[in-house]
């Protein structure tokens, strides 16, 4: 058997934030907008067009499910391997689609800026998958204390803006190219 290695504390309780909120944020946004986001599935053409609303609407609500299960410690490890699953799904949704020469469509990740499918947005659910994974460790055996806390949730809030930038760049890609080659 392999033993997994530990994780301070606050590692492990910052990346289950993050990700568990990120996850939250994004179902909310997806079930605000339910036709947007069925929208954005039929885009995908995954699925045969009887099961595109019932997936429209499980899949916000299994990222709803995993973003609340990664929150207390007790859930961490399920919901870290849920959110896995669903990010491990929706990275192969997105490289079919490269595959097939799709790029274009939005990735439907949430938010109102169109964000169209490319190599970086697969490289950006990589990295969630390693948030994933580090909330999944165990953590060392040390007390947190009240600046472990603040610690965890000024974490928190840094990972959540560097998604939204990373987010914004990813939406606003090919603007930039065109400012990049404009005379």
């Amino acid at each position: 058997m392999i033993a997994l290695p530990l994780l301070d504390p606050v590692l492990g309780h910052s990346a289950a934030a993050s990700l568990g909120a990120l996850l939250l944020l994004g179902a909310a946004d997806k079930l605000r907008d339910a036709e947007r986001f069925r929208a954005v599935v039929e885009d995908y053409a995954l699925l045969p067009p009887a099961l595109v609303p019932a997936f429209a609407l499980a899949l916000p609500l299994i990222e709803l499910l995993a973003g609340v299960l990664l929150l207390p410690s007790a859930t961490r490890a399920p919901g870290a391997a849920l959110a896995a699953a669903v990010l491990a799904l929706v990275t192969a949704a997105v490289l079919i689609n490269l595959r097939r020469g799709r790029s274009a469509i939005d990735c439907g990740c949430g938010g109102a800026a169109h964000t169209p499918l490319s190599a970086a947005l697969v490289m950006r659910n990589g990295v969630l998958l390693l948030v994933a994974a580090a909330a999944a460790l165990p953590a060392t055996a040390r007390a947190t204390v009240w600046l472990d806390l603040a610690a965890v949730g000024c974490a928190t809030l840094f990972g959540l803006g560097l998604y939204i930038v990373a987010n914004t760049l990813l939406g606003q890609h090919g603007r930039l190219l065109d400012l990049r080659n404009a005379p």
